[in-house]
């Protein structure tokens, strides 16, 4: 906006702006009005909190698709998305578990914390099928949270999952292969899982899991935001199955410089 200056005082026209911060500041106020413009968003947790914050609304919202990303089987993704399934589905209802390959093991949904009176298991034999499954069970305002571990999803089937939830107030949480990650992304976050070894405070390996979480992509977050927060890591324990955060240890050469090495 231009001012007009005080008398006696040289005029600052147009040529004092810097147009990256301006450009920046209206992405803010956009963002700002857009969020005060939508109704309040009920969301369910991780069960994690420091996992929370990578979602733009501190949790899993309702009528949204999340998907999890992992180079192979047993990387931890669909750990993470068992634990998630689990809070939607304390006070929203059922879990509709999509299960094409034929691989789930229930007992590992209990180790996690679901309740198997409350899991509902859909075989699909084709793709088709599984995509219809997939579609019917978001739409259903009665299931708390729909689980999918596929590698035979369409960019238009998954812009499809995308309406069906919005259309309900579902939740779907899809666990995909890490190939997928250049195609386009109907969900409101994308997500990275890969195995790490756990380590203690001096590098040694110790017993237990740890995740390293890559935040790919969220909707309602800007480009800024998206840099700072946009990697964690996380520890599976493997007696209570509970997870949680862990700090990042700094690289040798980071230590080095730290110590004035």
């Amino acid at each position: 906006m231009f001012m007009f200056p005080a008398r006696g005082q040289p005029a600052q026209g147009p040529a004092h702006y810097q147009p990256g911060e301006t450009v920046a500041q209206l992405q803010e106020q956009l963002r700002r009005w857009q969020a005060a413009k939508r109704p309040a968003t009920v969301c369910s947790s991780t069960g994690c909190a420091r996992l929370d914050r990578l979602f733009p609304d501190g949790g899993v919202a309702r009528g949204t698709l999340v998907e999890w990303l992992a180079e192979e089987v047993g990387s931890g993704a669909m750990w993470l998305a068992l634990a998630a399934a689990r809070e939607a589905c304390r006070r929203y209802g059922p879990l509709v578990l999509i299960d094409g390959r034929g691989t789930f093991y229930p007992p590992a949904a209990a180790w996690a914390g679901v309740d198997l009176e409350q899991l509902i298991v859909v075989r699909p034999a084709t793709a088709r099928d599984e995509t219809w499954a997939l579609d019917q069970s978001l739409r259903c305002q009665g299931v708390g949270a729909v689980l999918c571990l596929t590698d035979r999803l369409s960019p238009r089937a998954a812009r499809r999952l995308q309406l069906a939830a919005e259309a309900s107030g579902g939740v779907g949480l899809l666990v995909r292969p890490a190939s997928v990650r250049a195609e386009p992304c109907f969900c409101q976050v994308r997500l990275l899982v890969e195995p790490r070894a756990g380590t203690d405070a001096r590098g040694a390996l110790r017993g237990g899991r740890r995740l390293e979480v890559e935040l790919l992509k969220t909707r309602g977050t800007v480009a800024s935001e998206l840099a700072e927060k946009r990697r964690l890591v996380l520890e599976v324990d493997d007696e209570t199955g509970v997870v949680r955060a862990v700090a990042r240890l700094a690289s040798p050469a980071a230590r080095r410089r730290s110590s004035g090495a």
